[in-house]
């Protein structure tokens, strides 16, 4: 029986994998139709916000697809049975086809018109789902009968399987499935996980192309920048604590009624303002992340201080305001900032290159606002093509700043509970 179910796992991996790596394909073409809609820009490494698009597009732009948006999900969450969670679609809840496909889309058109949200919850509930309905297709045509810890296993695999082929990021999203849904490393979870990541990440790329997302320098890292990893991941370890802390309450208090037909359209004119003056807080964070990476001027410091404070700000409005999204790559933003601006800072005592800071601070701050420090380090690897070098500076970074968050957390919980 134990190798009938095995076998069923293989069959469904690769089925799922295929399937989950086309519908990622889909989000990220549709998010480039989108921003090409509206936006009038291809967004790429090299040019990952719309700099050279009039301010006043980029105000109606959002604005516009706030309004779109909030009607939408008014009427998903007040109209029909509203989609459900990744986390209640794992516990056994029916997460429906057409209401969360719907969802998914309107994350990524919002994203796409320019709002300040992460991108990679769309991915990982399609792929969820799309695990959960296979699950009812091997049911209703008697094919098998999986436990209820491998249907768990394949939905959450999904999940990751769905990141790994937005981002070419196969390793990031079987380490999403352990350590963030599961919580438990085995030969199983690995194997079917990272097995469904490879084949969404080969179908989604073999399409969209296997660039970095993010564009660094080549210098190796060196065993000199470990003290400067300490400080720096401590202080993503604090500013990543409070930016859990800030978005955790704004997903329990999001509006859910009919307040989300006011309060989404005034947040996304209030983002469509800013974008006028700050084109980099757009979008996912990678604006601002790829900013403060591709950035060496000191010049540059307040600018780069008050985006990121801005940045973090409009996410966490945005989602207490009713919008759905992530808040991985926001977070790879505030941290690349953080990183960018104390390497500045000691530039002149050291000759090791800014964006290794920038990317020490994304990742540890990452690391820090998720709880995930193996899923952190290495999508920060894979995303930005990293050599084997920054495993140890990073790898301490993400401990570190991981460690001082929990602490961080305690004392809020304690202090100002939810």
């Amino acid at each position: 029986m134990r190798k009938k179910e095995t076998i069923i796992l293989i069959i469904s991996s690769i089925v799922l994998g295929l399937v989950v790596g086309l519908s990622s394909l889909f989000l990220g073409l549709l998010l480039n139709f989108v921003e090409h809609l509206f936006l009038h820009f291809e967004e790429t490494a090299r040019y990952p916000m719309g700099i050279d698009v009039a301010p006043s597009t980029r105000l109606w732009a959002v604005f516009a697809g706030g309004i779109i948006s909030a009607i939408i999900w008014w009427i998903l969450r007040t109209k029909v049975k509203p989609p459900v969670t990744i986390k209640a679609g794992l516990g056994g809840q029916n997460m429906p086809a057409l209401q969360t496909a719907i969802h998914v889309i309107t994350q990524i058109f919002y994203v796409g018109t320019g709002g300040s949200v992460g991108r990679e919850l769309a991915p990982r509930e399609a792929g969820a789902m799309i695990a959960q309905k296979w699950n009812d297709l091997l049911l209703k045509y008697h094919l098998a009968v999986l436990s209820k810890d491998d249907v768990k296993l394949l939905m959450a695999a999904a999940a990751g399987a769905g990141f790994a082929g937005v981002y070419n990021a196969p390793i990031t999203g079987m380490f999403f499935c352990i350590e963030i849904l599961l919580k438990k490393i085995s030969f199983r979870t690995v194997g079917v996980s990272l097995s469904m990541s490879i084949i969404a990440m080969l179908v989604s790329s073999s399409v969209r192309g296997t660039e970095p997302y993010y564009l660094v320098g080549h210098t190796s890292f060196d065993t000199t920048f470990l003290p400067f990893v300490i400080v720096i991941a401590a202080l993503c370890g604090i500013a990543g604590g409070l930016f859990r802390k800030s978005f955790t309450w704004a997903e329990k208090h999001q509006t859910k009624s009919n307040h989300i037909l006011w309060q989404l359209p005034l947040m996304a004119l209030v983002t469509g303002m800013t974008l006028t003056q700050l084109p980099q807080i757009m979008g996912n964070g990678r604006p601002l992340a790829q900013m403060a990476i591709s950035t060496t001027s000191n010049h540059f410091i307040l600018l780069l201080l008050l985006s990121g404070l801005i940045k973090g700000l409009v996410t966490v409005l945005t989602i207490r305001s009713g919008a759905a999204g992530g808040t991985l790559t926001p977070s790879i933003a505030i941290g690349a900032v953080i990183g960018t601006i104390a390497g500045m800072i000691v530039a002149p005592i050291t000759t090791i290159p800014v964006w290794q800071f920038s990317v020490l601070g994304g990742c540890s701050l990452l690391a820090a606002s998720q709880q995930a420090p193996l899923m952190a380090l290495f999508m920060i690897i894979e995303v930005s093509h990293l050599n084997y070098s920054a495993l140890i500076p990073l790898g301490l970074g993400v401990i570190i700043s991981t460690g001082v968050a929990k602490i961080v957390l305690k004392i809020t919980i304690k202090s100002n509970p939810l």
